[in-house]
């Protein structure tokens, strides 16, 4: 587990986990409900409090070892932030310190965490990072390399474009990565000639890509024609 290696986690509650408060972190004043000894998905709906801040104990399965499986458990803490658009609790487990990190400090750390899950998707989504058709390191590097480049011009561009759009308009991150990608060319097109490397006329390019490369090989189709010529 990762807490048993000195390691420290943020993770969403799932509904199905339902622990039991073995105790609350914090003391709230007036007619509070007391969390101790409820299970902590049970009493959830029942509060008005702006934070919930609890000790909870979690049973799990350990490691089949010697063809057994044991069950164990163990204390971590339970943050929950309530929601400013709905009447619920983001509710998070963590085994974080309290005296070092509020529930408001957890709740911006989830975010960050889930940035960056929506940052590997777009990765994986946009740029195929999870796919490679090769097993050649230094063409997977190069693959890598390009992949986060275009990733930081995107976002560049993604900063500019809203500085000159109204303030209204609204970018989703992926819907921008789609768009991005799908003008990708016309983008290089036009950094080109910012740069001053006009590319050269189409004519010459066409010319230059499909023309024979070795004089004296013939292609396919000369072949095919001249042993299919009557003698």
């Amino acid at each position: 587990m990762i807490d048993e290696n000195n390691g420290y986690f943020v993770s969403r509650l799932k509904e199905s986990a339902n622990p039991v408060v073995t105790g609350e972190l914090r003391e709230w004043r007036g007619r509070a409900i007391p969390l101790e000894g409820e299970q902590i998905h049970d009493v959830v709906d029942d509060l008005h409090r702006k934070y919930i801040d609890v000790e909870v104990e979690v049973a799990f399965d350990r490691r089949p070892y010697g063809g057994t499986q044991s069950c164990d458990t163990k204390r971590f803490r339970v943050v929950g932030v309530r929601k400013e658009d709905a009447d619920d609790y983001h509710l998070d487990i963590t085994n974080l310190p309290r005296d070092e990190f509020l529930p408001s400090d957890l709740a911006t750390i989830y975010r960050c965490r889930w940035e960056v899950e929506l940052l590997f998707r777009e990765l994986k989504t946009q740029y195929e990072l999870d796919e490679f058709d090769t097993t050649k390191k230094h063409v997977v590097e190069i693959l890598l390399y390009a992949a986060l480049l275009s990733l930081l011009v995107s976002r560049d561009l993604l900063d500019l474009v809203t500085e000159q759009a109204d303030d209204e308009i609204v970018f989703p991150p992926e819907r921008w990565a789609a768009t991005f990608r799908s003008h990708a060319q016309l983008i290089l097109h036009e950094l080109g000639e910012c740069l001053g490397y006009s590319p050269p006329p189409l004519l010459d390019r066409l010319i230059e890509d499909a023309q024979k490369i070795h004089q004296h090989r013939p292609v396919l189709q000369e072949t095919l024609v001249t042993a299919t010529q009557p003698v």
